[in-house]
């Protein structure tokens, strides 16, 4: 993937950068892997904004996406590489032998006319799916199971890949593209090779617009509001926070640890960065 400039024709213009999209092939998305899906904008079943700054947004449809890799042994063909608006990487239309179409997260090398597969002794190239145990050391793998059978959970967005460091006994040691060190077991599955659309994170949006157009709404700063408004509120002029970084609501915002205690942490080696 490659990525365009435009001319400055405005200030919104000058700067901005965009996908050129020559990977995909010129497809309509299979309509039996389509779903209904209607924007919640950030509200719970209750109608209360839960997750602040959301909503609008150009319509889409939910592509139903292949996580577990489940089609053990039975080779699929790749149709057609084609566009989610649901996620940043790239995903994989795959014809399988027995006529079942299933749609894949594409990984980088993988190109139309190849053949993908799953098995505990499939050969490790990329878009094949293996058990853990099963990957040589040193692998880069994508959709990775947290639980096996539960399907991939982890390293599922554009140009991102995980690495196998060791095996010791029921465990596979794995780097995270976040730097962290966790511990998998060996029966986990994961996706041979590293996810494509790697240049997504050079996308320079431009303008203001182009967020709406991904359901992100603007953020005002806590600063710019009224006492009643936010803690960081009110005062003539600018003026500094005067006490520590709180929300809206006037919980310690930055430095503040907020991850709780989950059973599978007891599998990380070493944190993130």
């Amino acid at each position: 993937m490659a990525l365009k400039t435009y001319k400055p024709t405005s200030a919104g213009r000058r700067g901005m950068t965009g996908a050129t999209f020559e990977e995909l092939s010129k497809v309509a998305p299979e309509k039996s892997l389509l779903m209904p899906w209607r924007s919640k904008a950030g509200r719970n079943s209750r109608g209360v904004i839960t997750v602040r700054h959301r909503g609008g947004g150009a319509k889409r449809k939910l592509r139903i996406i292949d996580s577990k890799r489940d089609k053990i042994g039975i080779p699929g063909k790749v149709a057609s590489i084609e566009y989610d608006p649901n996620r940043s990487a790239r995903i994989a239309l795959i014809h399988y032998s027995d006529g079942e179409k299933r749609y894949i997260l594409a990984p980088s090398g993988l190109n139309v006319g190849d053949t993908v597969k799953a098995g505990d002794d499939v050969e490790t190239k990329p878009g094949n799916a293996l058990p853990l145990a099963s990957i040589p050391t040193g692998t880069l793998v994508h959709n990775i199971e947290l639980e096996p059978g539960k399907g991939g959970q982890l390293v599922r967005s554009a140009g991102n890949a995980a690495q196998i460091m060791s095996k010791e006994g029921k465990y596979v040691l794995l780097k995270l593209p976040s730097g962290e060190l966790r511990k998998f077991h060996y029966k986990c599955w994961a996706t041979v090779g590293q996810l494509g659309n790697i240049d997504h994170e050079n996308i320079r949006l431009g303008k203001a617009g182009r967020t709406r157009w991904l359901g992100i709404r603007p953020s005002v700063r806590g600063s710019a509001m009224s006492p009643r408004d936010h803690p960081h509120g009110g005062g003539e002029g600018r003026t500094p926070r005067g006490m520590n970084p709180k929300t809206p609501w006037g919980k310690p915002a930055l430095g503040h640890k907020t991850r709780r205690y989950k059973v599978s942490n007891k599998m990380i080696v070493k944190r993130r960065k």
